[in-house]
């Protein structure tokens, strides 16, 4: 198995290609990436060099495919391809979104423990799908040797279905076992949130760390993730006499463009405005420390919930439908692709409701 990387001047040009080599087969793959003949300048060569460094890393990729009979010809040898490593190479694809890629890492770490050995894609029937299902929810474990939650079962269960998804279009497999085999159902999550006047006693009561109750509040009056709070810019934060006080930013979680309108109260948490480029929340980090002193915040504000970052997203949504803002409207304040996830929220107000009724007695 062989990986060459070979030019060919055209039209007063350089283009790089490919040429594979297997088992006496040759097949070429071109890059659509070009060199100058003669470069004369500086910027020139700096220019070949960065288009060569680029076409020497594709060649180095394409040989580790090669290698594991995830890429190149069509024969009967890819379904001898190890799976964990093109589950890997499915992976590192994610890696500029902190939250899937480390869901995809998890669920290799637990593929690797459940298989103990490389898997060839030809071993991957629905008995061996079966038998991870029953690995993940009752044989796995986490660091503190703690079973998986379901919805971590879930989470990684549906990564395995939809590499082998991908395996299918790739042309690796003609057909996709994990369709015999019925996933991992949910369970119910308890979407932790804080009441209108819970929300205005924390604000009254101060925090050990300021800037992560800033964050926390503003959240609250957003709706805002923590991980598009952490990267906020003041160049995000806009004004305009038409539309008063918005956001314009790209969700890291979805990677998509949002404009998401917010309250002056919102605006006022802030502070004065610093530079264009400067990030709003300055030192704010995430971590087992951090939360510990939410939780603190918390207990001294006399609620005795059971409180995380995330939990001031559930607030934000509740307290928009709870004071009468309409569930499609919510779902667009949220940045949801889908009505269903919102829904969860107008469940949680429904049970409010019914708690709300059964509160007048007369025996």
């Amino acid at each position: 198995m062989k990986v060459t990387l070979r030019k060919r001047e055209k039209s007063g040009k350089i283009s790089l290609y490919l040429d594979y080599y297997h088992k006496g087969k040759r097949k070429y793959e071109y890059l659509r990436l070009y060199l100058k003949p003669k470069p004369r300048t500086k910027e020139e060569r700096d220019a070949n060099r960065k288009t060569l460094r680029l076409a020497e890393n594709l060649k180095a990729k394409r040989q580790l495919e090669l290698q594991n009979g995830i890429y190149g010809f069509a024969d009967n040898e890819r379904m001898n391809g190890d799976f964990l490593t093109y589950f890997e190479v499915l992976a590192e694809k994610r890696r500029d979104s902190d939250g899937n890629y480390s869901n995809w890492m998890s669920a290799l770490n637990h593929l690797k423990k459940f298989s103990k050995a490389n898997v060839k894609f030809s071993e991957i029937d629905r008995e061996w799908l079966e038998a991870l299902k029953d690995y993940l929810m009752h044989d796995a474990k986490t660091k503190n040797d703690k079973n998986l939650a379901k919805n971590s079962c879930v989470s990684y269960f549906n990564k395995v279905r939809a590499a082998l998804k991908q395996a299918v279009k790739d042309g690796i497999m003609t057909k996709n076992p994990a369709r015999e085999v019925d996933g991992i159902k949910e369970a119910e999550i308890k979407r932790e949130f804080l009441t209108l006047e819970e929300l205005k006693k924390a604000l009254n009561i101060d925090c050990e760390i300021p800037v992560l109750k800033q964050a926390f509040i503003f959240s609250c009056l957003t709706g805002l993730r923590f991980s598009d709070i952490e990267k906020l810019t003041w160049s995000e934060i806009q004004y305009s006499k038409e539309n008063g006080h918005y956001i314009r930013f790209k969700q890291k979680k979805t990677s998509g463009e949002e404009t998401l309108p917010i309250s002056e109260d919102a605006v006022n948490i802030l502070g004065d405005r610093l530079s264009r480029n400067e990030k709003v929340f300055i030192d704010l980090t995430y971590s087992d420390y951090n939360n510990h002193k939410l939780r603190e915040w918390m207990i001294r504000s006399g609620i005795e919930k059971d409180i995380t970052f995330h939990c001031a997203r559930h607030t934000y949504a509740t307290l928009q439908l709870s004071l009468g803002t309409d569930i499609y409207t919510v779902k667009k304040l949220l940045g949801h692709k889908n009505l269903r996830t919102t829904e969860v929220y107008a469940k949680i107000i429904d049970q409010k409701k019914r708690d709300a009724a059964n509160v007048i007695k007369i025996k």
